[in-house]
This record gives C-alpha cells, sequence and structure tokens, in this order.
C-alpha cells in the first residue's frame, strides 16, 4: 500500500502504472477513482471508458489489458473486477482495511495520510461579512457555517488557510445613521444593547431621509465629513464599528468560528482610487453617463449590462472595494486561490468581477488566482419563504441559536433526566448549536433548504444529535471499562476484521479520505455529511450484531479497534464541520 494509506489513492497510482502496458497514449489517462456502489466493491475505476473513446478502443478489452498489467501488490490486496463496458471494481480484502485501522491511530495521522488532497498553496476564503450596526440574522447564517467548514477542510487537506471576514461598514447608510445618532440616540438604551439602539437608530433614520428631502441631504453630508477624516464623525464610526465586533464575536464564539483578518470595506477606501486610473489607463473601464463602467460584450447576459465601479456621483461601490481587495490579497498575502463563500442571488456580480479581473490582470501582466464564488441557497420557513419571524422581520441569529439549545436541553433532560442540570446545559449547548450548523450543511449548499425544528433536533435521521449521541455512545463503551480509546488496548494486536458487520465497519472507515476529498474538491460539506451518517448506520448494525467485551482476547481486539477507529473518525469529521463533540450526552 502507498505511503498515504488512502486505498482510492493508491489504486490511482497502480492504474496509472499500469497505463502502458494497456494502450496508447497512457499519459492522458485519469483512472477516476472512487467510492463505488454497494454491489460494485469498495472502490471503482472510471476512466477507463474516456481513454478507450478518446482512441477508438473497445473499453472492456482495454478494461482487461489495465487489469492484467497491474502489479501483483495490487491484485493480492484487492479482489478486482470487470464491470458493465469497462468499470474496474475494487473489494478491499480484510489485511488491507486492517493495514488502514493500524495506520491511522490519531487525527494528525489522518490529516498527512487519509486527507490525501494533494492540495498546496494559499487560499483566502472571504465568509460571513456581516454589516456593522446590525444584528446579524438567519441570512448570514449559512456563509458563516459553510465558509467555516470549507476553511477546515482545506486545511486539514494541506493548504494554507486565511479567513477573511470582509465587513460591510462603509457607505451611505453611515452618513444615516450618524444623523440619527446626532439627534436622537437614547445613552440609556445604548448603554444597556448597544446593537439594538443602533438598529433603532438607523430605522428612525430611514425613516427621516426620504429622496428629495432636506433631512437626506444632511445624512449625506454626515457621510461626506466621515470620508473627509471629521474627527467626530469618525470616533462615532469607530465607536459602530467596536460594538458590531463584539455582538459578531458572540455568535462566532457559539459557532467556533474564527478570522485570521476583519478587513471590511473600509479598508480599502483608499485604494479604490488606483483600481480606477488602473482600469482606465488599460482601457478596460469607459465613462458612461457619469460613471466609470467596464463592458463585457462577449458575454451573453452582460452586452448591456455594464459593470459599474464607480457611481456617477463618484461614489464607490461594491466593485470597487472588490477589485482593490483581489489585488491586495494577490500583493500581500500572494493568493492562490480566492473564495467568496456569498449568496447565490449574487452570481452576477461575481461573474462580472471575475471577468473584469481576469482582464485587468492579464493587462497588468499579473498572475490571477482562482476565484470561485461559492453559493449557496436560503434558509425558508414553512410557508417556503426565506425564515422570518411572525411579525415579518428577519430571524436574529442569536435568538435562534437560544431557542435552538433549549430544544436541544428539553431532548437530553428527556433522555438522561438524572444528570446534573448544569451538565445538561453543556451537552445542550453542544447539541444545540451543533443541530443548527449540521442541519445546513447536510445540505446540498447550492439548493434552498426549509429549517424544520423537529427534524433537526432529532436522535433520528440524518442529524447532529444522532451522530453527537453515537460518538458518546462510543465513549461510554471505553469509560466504562476503563480503557483509553487511544490507547494500547485498540491496537497492535487486533486482527484483521471477520464478520459481517466488522467489515462491513471496517470498509466503511476506509473511505474517509476518499469523502474528505469529495467535499474538500467541489467545496461541498454535505458530501461529509452523508459519509459520517452512513458510518454511524454501519457503526449500529456492527455493535447490534457483534458484542465487543467478549472473553475472547483476539476477537475483543479487533472489535475494540473497530470502536476507537469509528471513534476518531467521527469526532475528527464533525470537528472538520466545525461542531463541538461530547464525551457522555
Amino acid at each position: 500500500m502507498s505511503a498515504s494509506f488512502n486505498p482510492a489513492d493508491d489504486i490511482e497510482a497502480a492504474l496509472k502504472a499500469a497505463a502502458p502496458a494497456a494502450g496508447p497514449n497512457p499519459s492522458d489517462f485519469t483512472p477516476e477513482v472512487r467510492t463505488a456502489g454497494p454491489a460494485h466493491g469498495d472502490f471503482q475505476a472510471n476512466g477507463v471508458l474516456a481513454w478507450a473513446r478518446r482512441e477508438k478502443l473497445q473499453p472492456r478489452a482495454l478494461a482487461e489489458k489495465l487489469v492484467a498489467a497491474l502489479p501483483p501488490r495490487i491484485r493480492d490486496a484487492y479482489e478486482v473486477s470487470i464491470g458493465g463496458p469497462g468499470f474496474i471494481n475494487f473489494t478491499a480484502q480484510p489485511p488491507v482495511l486492517l493495514e488502514w485501522l493500524l495506520a491511522f491511530p490519531s487525527r494528525a495521522a489522518l490529516a498527512t495520510g487519509a486527507a490525501g488532497t494533494g492540495r498546496h498553496g494559499t487560499s483566502i476564503v472571504d465568509y460571513s461579512a456581516p454589516n456593522t450596526a446590525k444584528q446579524m440574522h438567519v441570512g448570514h447564517l449559512r456563509s458563516a457555517v459553510i465558509g467555516e467548514a470549507l476553511c477546515r477542510l482545506m486545511a486539514f487537506g494541506g493548504e494554507t488557510v486565511i479567513r477573511d471576514n470582509h465587513l460591510g461598514d462603509w457607505g451611505t447608510g453611515f452618513g444615516k445613521l450618524i444623523f440619527a445618532y446626532k439627534r436622537w440616540v437614547d445613552p440609556v438604551a445604548l448603554a444597556a444593547g448597544p446593537i439594538e439602539e443602533l438598529e433603532r437608530l438607523y430605522k428612525l433614520a430611514v425613516a427621516a431621509t426620504p429622496d428629495g428631502s432636506a433631512e437626506l441631504e444632511e445624512a449625506r453630508r454626515e457621510l461626506v465629513r466621515l470620508q473627509a477624516g471629521d474627527p467626530e464623525n469618525v470616533a462615532l464610526w469607530r465607536n459602530f464599528t467596536e460594538i458590531s465586533l463584539r455582538e459578531f464575536d458572540r455568535i462566532y464564539g457559539k459557532l467556533g468560528i474564527r478570522f485570521d483578518h476583519t478587513l471590511g470595506e473600509s479598508f480599502y477606501n483608499d485604494k479604490v482610487a488606483a483600481v480606477y486610473r488602473a482600469l482606465t489607463e488599460a482601457g478596460i473601464a469607459v465613462e458612461s453617463e457619469g460613471a466609470l463602467v467596464v463592458f463585457h460584450p462577449e458575454h451573453p447576459r452582460f452586452k448591456t449590462q455594464p459593470f459599474i465601479i464607480r457611481k456617477s456621483d463618484g461614489a464607490a461601490n461594491y466593485a470597487s472595494t472588490d477589485l482593490a481587495t483581489i489585488l491586495h490579497r494577490v500583493a500581500h498575502f500572494h493568493a492562490n486561490r480566492i473564495y467568496y463563500v456569498v449568496d447565490k442571488r449574487q452570481a452576477d456580480h461575481f461573474e462580472q468581477l471575475f471577468l473584469t479581473a481576469k482582464k485587468w490582470f492579464a493587462k497588468a501582466g499579473l498572475p490571477l488566482p482562482v476565484l470561485a464564488h461559492v453559493d449557496f441557497g436560503s434558509v425558508l420557513g414553512e410557508n417556503g419563504k426565506p425564515l422570518k419571524t411572525r411579525e415579518g422581520e428577519n430571524v436574529r441569529l442569536k435568538d435562534l441559536l437560544d431557542e435552538a439549545t433549549e430544544r436541544a436541553y428539553a431532548l437530553v433532560s428527556g433522555k438522561n433526566p438524572d444528570l446534573p442540570e448544569t451538565e445538561r446545559r453543556e451537552i445542550a449547548a453542544v447539541v444545540g448549536v451543533g443541530s443548527v450548523q449540521y442541519a445546513d450543511l447536510a445540505q446540498n449548499r447550492s439548493s434552498d433548504y426549509l429549517f424544520a425544528w423537529d427534524k433537526m433536533i432529532s436522535l433520528d435521521g440524518n442529524t447532529a444529535a444522532y451522530l453527537l449521541y453515537a460518538v458518546a455512545r462510543i465513549h461510554s463503551i471505553f469509560r466504562r471499562n476503563n480503557l483509553d480509546p487511544s490507547g494500547p488496548d485498540a491496537g497492535p494486536q487486533a486482527g484483521a476484521p471477520e464478520t459481517a458487520g466488522e467489515l462491513a465497519l471496517a470498509r466503511k472507515l476506509v473511505k474517509f479520505g476518499d469523502a474528505l476529498r469529495q467535499a474538500t474538491d467541489a467545496l461541498r460539506p454535505h458530501f461529509l455529511c452523508l459519509y459520517l451518517y452512513e458510518l454511524t448506520g454501519e457503526f449500529s448494525g456492527f455493535y447490534t450484531a457483534d458484542k465487543v467485551l467478549v472473553d475472547d482476547p483476539a476477537v475483543r481486539a479487533r472489535r475494540l479497534l473497530l470502536c476507537a477507529r469509528t471513534l476518531l473518525v467521527l469526532e475528527t469529521g464533525l470537528n472538520l464541520l466545525g461542531l463541538r463533540t461530547l464525551t457522555r450526552m
């Protein structure tokens, strides 16, 4: 087996090595090894069909030659068969399963061996990015949890990951807020609930500054003073930002989210002029009706839809700061890839942004990083519309997490009422917040999903509570018998799995690396969620059929090993999704 002990990578390397003996132009052959369906073994290579089609060969005959050229090591380690027109199926023999189980006694070993993504360089993930002076609401949930999960997955696979919270902390809204603050701030309310008072003031400002009003002109003058560096307005703006960051950090703390940088739009305020100049001098941006715009006539949707990078009144906008941000990330962080975890409704903006950056960097002779919009759908209420309160307001994220914790407390108390209340509260915080995170991540991120409490916080189905309970149950096996799941009682003296339950569980465990690769390469955490759910089901079947703590030392050792590795993979996988785990529940 290869040094990585990732069977999919091991098989892929062997197929590539065998290709010169099987057919023409072997360097163009990509084996495409992936987890197989239950009826086709453990792994399946699908790449022969494309190779045969390209070379005008019969795919099954090509597959037979390829299999015949495989080294004895692979043929001994796997049962190899050919299915359909040329799919090559590999079923791992029990000694291979044991080798994998023994190779990964720790999270560090999984990271260096099982992950096997082979991705290097620096990736910047731009996620969460709420507006300051406002509370985070349910609409901010998906970017935050998806972005954090992707950061953890990429870092686990060997990438250098930089987390950037690109706050909305600049622009016309702050002129209105300063206008309202100077007139109607309630110092007592500000001290008691700062972010709530800022939201109240902003609503007053919007109502008081209709188009064409003198009040709107005054709010604009407040913005001009801020942008010109007026000490009073700058001090107010900084205070708004500090209040907001304190509130955001409480939410991020509950979700287990951290950022390396919080570089909001304001950070790029003095950098946009250079962008205007560079794009104009390169002939990419032109004046149109007083605004500075970029046209993309070659694009079917954007022939008549200009990309405005400076508004007609001279003000910057999202396009201005986003272009300045790309340049800064390349020049300062040497980014190879930049991912924007943003609502799918912003697809047009990012497509035009990336087109503009591509033209700009090509003209300037600069290396353009991979730019990707990691889009996602909406969180829907029972009426099929974006989730709101009964009053039609956005559901505050802190209220959502608090309710999840209370519902989890009821679940935990019903399941284990004898635990001390403080412990039940601690467990409820993990289960409640984890349930919200997992319910989001378990969905294909491109789809909308229905927010349903009863399904979300439940011990049945593909839920966080179900997985966390499995983790706690495995811990209890070791705890009740004074054993350490990472110690010698679950290690080298174990033999290869034998029973149907042991084999099924071991086969699922060796596919952890492939699940990680799928989730990371596709930027879709739901692949890992599905794997963990299926692994938990296999463990449940094994645990029901095969007693772990038997008298026979050999049987006991191999079953403890399976328990220990299941625990390791579940805890590692859940942590990569951003969830905390429990030792009892």
